[in-house]
């Protein structure tokens, strides 16, 4: 197959009062805080969120990996859940810089479409804030679902950067 062409587009917001919450969605599910994550847990949430996105850089890492990448001061994993079961999850990563990446970002493929992307959004940006940073980051690219980059201009981030680049079809 021929290789196939994306476009990673790099975002931000610089400050808090430029976020445009997403409404709460009702019922609400819930977000918190994974502490002590598992590899296990890990590597079952970044395949299936990016099942269909090819999310492939981090299928490939040890166990040793995973657990040295989750202790690394400024990593944390946040967790979506709907009746006691995952349905997402984002990873923030605070850099030398003190911005605060949006690193991972995404819903099951069974909880797509209920407007929770929105709301998840809106919360990883809220935990961003609270680490005292001066800026929020993230990429996408069009691989990603199609509402994504939608989403983050909705809420407020601003593109800076865009590179173009080709991986195999």
């Amino acid at each position: 197959m021929p290789p196939i062409r994306v476009t990673r587009t790099y975002l931000e917001i610089t400050s808090p009062g430029d976020l445009r919450p997403a409404a709460i969605p009702r019922p609400e599910p819930r977000i918190e805080q994974v502490e002590d994550c598992s590899a296990s847990f890990f590597r079952y949430l970044y395949a299936e969120v990016g099942r269909d996105f090819q999310w492939t850089d981090r299928l490939d890492w040890s166990d040793e990996t995973i657990r040295g990448h989750l202790a690394t001061a400024g990593v944390s994993i946040w967790l979506l859940s709907w009746r006691g079961g995952p349905a997402g999850y984002f990873e923030l990563r605070e850099h030398e810089d003190r911005s605060v990446e949006i690193a991972y970002f995404g819903l099951l493929p069974e909880f797509i479409g209920r407007g929770w992307g929105k709301y998840l959004l809106t919360q990883a940006v809220e935990a961003a804030w609270k680490t005292g940073t001066h800026r929020v980051w993230l990429h996408t690219c069009t691989l990603d679902h199609p509402a994504a980059l939608p989403n983050y201009l909705k809420r407020g981030f601003r593109p800076v950067r865009e590179e173009v680049y080709e991986v195999s079809g």
